[in-house]
């Protein structure tokens, strides 16, 4: 049943999904610390990512007719612009990520500032786009942030869990930065991934049910769409882009695609209608 007082979407859909997928590659914390160089096994893991799975979801996305927004390192940008021009060549977004994903709440506002304008001349070179979004590596920041970001242009995040709906965060002397939040139940780290180093899941040698997973995802799908809500994914191509994975994510696209109240939306296109709204209320 829709809430009292709930979004109304565009094209007079109920609820909107904006699907998103965090493209990192062999990025973070080894990489930081210089350890992913010594560990092949590691490096190729994150490598897949961008190399093997892209295209496979790339195709998928083409086939159900989703956009969707990728989230992805400057430094992945450099190594796979290709594969990266190949996001945009399709219609989708591609938006900040951090350079090497970095944990934005262990720098310092002086060093995210060099992260955005490092990634920001990556992007220009590379794909020849001037990106609107950012995602935190690290799912926190320090309290100027946001502010950070106004400043090297970026109009929303898709970062915090404040809300299932986007929200202003204020800026001064700025426009408000639109948050999109995410939430951990869409993220397939905390169902489907499994690496030996980094040990992740931390002690567990084994993943989730498929179909568990699945149904998991469809009932936050339908649960939010009833509700008029917006709901996005923290999906990694490294972890849902394997051949099994793939059909899951295929089973979910013809679940999602069964309904006609949906507005399906890249996350700059929601930041963009959230804003115009805001200047008519």
């Amino acid at each position: 049943m829709q809430q009292p007082g709930a979004v109304r979407w565009p094209q007079g859909k109920r609820g909107c999904m904006a699907l998103a997928f965090d493209l990192d590659g062999p990025t973070g914390d080894a990489m930081l610390d210089g350890s992913l160089w010594s560990t092949p096994e590691y490096f190729t893991f994150g490598a897949y990512g961008p190399y093997r799975a892209l295209g496979r979801l790339l195709d998928l996305l083409r086939a159900y007719d989703i956009p969707a927004t990728f989230f992805v390192p400057a430094w992945v940008v450099t190594q796979w612009p290709q594969q990266c021009q190949a996001i945009i060549e399709q219609g989708h977004e591609v938006a900040y990520h951090g350079y090497r994903h970095e944990s934005f709440w262990a720098i310092t506002p002086a060093e995210q500032r060099a992260v955005m304008a490092k990634s920001a001349a990556i992007f220009h070179q590379h794909l020849g786009i001037t990106a609107c979004g950012f995602r935190t590596p690290s799912g926190d920041w320090h309290a100027e942030t946001p502010q950070i970001l106004r400043e090297a242009g970026v109009i929303y995040s898709s970062s915090m869990r404040g809300d299932d709906r986007p929200y202003p965060i204020a800026v001064a002397g700025h426009t408000p930065l639109v948050e999109i939040p995410g939430k951990w139940e869409m993220d397939d780290y905390a169902s489907l991934a499994y690496t030996r180093q980094p040990d992740f899941p931390k002690g567990g040698d084994r993943i989730a049910s498929y179909a568990h997973t699945r149904d998991n995802w469809q009932r936050e799908f339908d649960g939010a769409m009833d509700e008029g809500l917006c709901l996005t994914t923290l999906f990694h191509p490294k972890i849902s882009g394997q051949p099994g994975r793939l059909l899951l994510l295929e089973q979910l696209f013809a679940h999602m695609r069964t309904r006609d109240d949906v507005w399906f939306a890249r996350c700059d296109a929601v930041a963009r209608w959230y804003l115009q709204e805001q200047q008519h209320d």
